[in-house]
């Protein structure tokens, strides 16, 4: 029996994540794919980032991980969007090459030291008393290992539909395993059923892009990876189209033909990713919904039609597609489909994302009830992270709401009742304004360096980054500015307020109608990178906001300290609701935060408990006081 320190289960891009800190850290590691040609595999969308989601690769890119510098690599068409709103909110997204994304991670894989990658597909988690062992294969084989690390993504009992017909099978024709869901069960972990979904793939040569409105992409000199500048290439355009009332009446006409509205599925969909019929039905009143076209790789015609996610017979999407302008000639290469799969109920975590009742078990990515590549990522590395940090003894790393999105995002899964797929959204962070993409390794690089996942060379970049805009803030600080009848002129120019008084370069910079490239116009001596200057002006401008939401931090983190031990039981705290002593018994918050975000645990449930623990120290403090006092006697 072949030994190792972490056994991962699944090489998509939580699986992936997760071998590459385990291997990164220093300890023997395995990840089996079911088929090692689907490593980091992009069964929906090739696409990376976007609201929300860019923040969380930017995040993982400053602990040290993989994603950020892939994406990089295998990028087609990437832009910056919602460039007319706040920093908060600002977000890349990019296109892939599916393949080359899939290549590049398997080769990264491969020329890891201490990481093996192995086609097999696990059938048990092996488990004496209440610690991993490991794991057993389809092939009998048993593997041992001191963690596991579950990342199955959506492939666990894996149920496609196509209109009246459904079959057994993974995305994109994987293959499906009975095995993990059959083991974990008896394990006795609650499984739950969602649901998710493809639009069909089309041969661009068969498209009239002269009816649809060009998106082009932009030159971006930072991409997802802190670590450099990023290369320069000629871009492939995505297209723009809309569905029309005759696609609404096609789909309306044969929505007793769906899956989804059949009966067929069971499994819960995203809500923020609906399938065409149910934006139909949701919202009767649109005359239109939006079509991205999107390539799906340098070396194929095959291309990906957003928007057009359903479980419609093959019969009825050909018809449906091809009432949409600039398809009325369509070849559909792939037909879209829904998936229906298992998944854990999150809860039944820790916040380091290992099982409450089984030692050196984790799970990490869409088997933990979440949807996209970005949050697989993410969770696989912190899985990753603290299955070596429990193998070395250490705490582990647990990332706060107000660190990062990625503590946003396991928060949200450990704590929140999750009802259907959990999608990353900047509307999810209370404190986005401090989580923004661009300040991500300021914030997290330091626990990538302590962890051993960034280098002391790679650490340095960012700390030289922010000491030259930390230098920059300085001096326009210092640099003043006079009235004069020239300096105002430029100012009226730009539409700003004519200077009275002397005013230094911060306090110029703070009118929100000035950018720094525009003080240039003014005098400024300008020496550095755009994006030096842009970190500048943002910190500039947004201070005031940033040290409000700092306030709002401090009292959060005064709730976050207030540690709930693992021997309360709810059921014995008088004045708790009924409601919040059964969720409380379920979570087990760590702390009174946590136990605040709750569902059904109200702000009086939160005073009871705060009462409770308050007189709880009392008594206790007062027997140590005439334990002492008896001792002296």
């Amino acid at each position: 029996m072949d030994n190792f320190d972490v056994i991962v289960i699944g090489a998509g891009h939580a699986g992936c994540e997760a071998a590459l800190a385990t291997a990164r850290m220093g300890f023997r590691t395995v990840v089996f794919a079911l088929a090692l040609d689907s490593v980091a595999l992009m069964p929906c969308n090739p696409s990376i980032g976007g609201p929300g989601k860019a923040q969380l690769v930017r995040e993982i890119d400053a602990l040290g991980g993989e994603m950020g510098r892939n994406t990089d690599y295998a990028y087609m068409h990437i832009r910056v969007l919602n460039t007319k709103k706040g920093p908060a909110v600002q977000a890349l997204r990019a296109q892939m090459d599916r393949k080359l994304y899939s290549w590049r991670m398997r080769q990264v894989l491969e020329s890891q030291p201490g990481l093996y990658l192995q086609e097999g597909c696990v059938e048990s988690i092996v488990v004496q008393g209440d610690k991993v062992r490991g794991v057993t294969l389809r092939t009998g084989e048993r593997i041992g290992g001191q963690c596991v690390i579950v990342a199955s993504g959506t492939y666990m009992r894996s149920l496609i539909h196509v209109g009246e017909i459904n079959y057994e099978s993974g995305p994109q024709s994987q293959q499906t395993t009975h095995g993990l869901s059959r083991s974990l069960e008896e394990l006795g972990f609650q499984l739950v059923r969602f649901k998710t979904g493809t639009p069909p793939r089309a041969n661009s040569r068969s498209l009239d892009y002269d009816q649809m409105t060009r998106m082009a992409g932009q030159q971006v000199h930072r991409g997802f990876s802190f670590q450099g500048q990023l290369e320069p290439k000629e871009q492939l355009p995505c297209w723009l189209t809309y569905t029309t009332l005759k696609t609404h009446e096609i789909i309306s006409a044969n929505l007793g033909r769906t899956a989804l509205y059949s009966g067929a599925i069971v499994g819960i969909g995203p809500r923020y990713c609906p399938s065409l019929e149910s934006k139909i039905v949701q919202f009767p009143d649109k005359n239109f919904h939006q079509v991205f076209i999107e390539p799906e790789g340098w070396d194929t015609q095959e291309v990906y039609l957003s928007g057009v996610s359903t479980s419609l017979p093959a019969d009825v999407q050909m018809e449906v597609v091809r009432s949409i302008p600039g398809l009325e000639h369509v070849e559909i290469m792939r037909l879209a489909y829904a998936i229906e799969y298992d998944c854990l109920a999150p809860h039944q975590l820790k916040l380091n994302l290992e099982a409450k009742d089984i030692e050196g078990l984790y799970f990490a990515g869409q088997i933990n009830g979440s949807s996209g590549y970005e949050e697989a990522a993410a969770q696989g590395l912190i899985a990753g992270i603290n299955c070596g940090q429990r193998l070395r003894g250490e705490p582990p790393l647990i990332l706060g709401r107000d660190q990062a999105y990625i503590g946003v995002l396991i928060d949200d899964l450990v704590t929140k009742t999750i009802n259907e797929p959990y999608r990353m959204m900047t509307s999810l962070a209370e404190y986005r304004l401090l989580l923004r993409q661009d300040n991500a390794d300021r914030r997290l690089a330091h626990f990538g360096r302590e962890i051993g996942l960034l280098s002391e060379e790679q650490y340095d970049v960012t700390q030289q980054r922010w000491s030259a805009v930390e230098r920059e803030i300085q001096r326009l600080k210092q640099w003043r500015l006079s009235p004069s009848m020239e300096v105002n002129a430029i100012l009226r120019e730009i539409g700003s307020t004519p200077l009275q008084n002397v005013l230094s370069g911060e306090e110029l910079l703070r009118r929100p109608e000035i950018s720094y490239g525009q003080l240039m116009a003014l005098g400024w001596d300008a020496s550095i990178q755009d994006e030096i200057g842009s970190l500048v002006e943002t910190e500039i401008k947004y201070a005031g906001y940033i040290r409000k939401q700092e306030r709002s931090v401090d009292r959060f983190q005064r709730l976050e300290a207030r540690k709930l031990p693992d021997w309360l039981e709810y059921g014995q705290v008088e004045g708790l609701s009924k409601e919040a002593q059964e969720k409380l018994a379920a979570v087990r918050p760590a702390s009174l935060g946590q136990a605040s975000r709750i569902a059904g645990v109200s702000p009086a449930d939160i005073s009871v408990l705060m009462i409770y623990l308050e007189q709880r120290g009392r008594r206790r403090q007062v027997g140590g006081t005439e334990q002492a006092k008896g001792g002296q006697e």
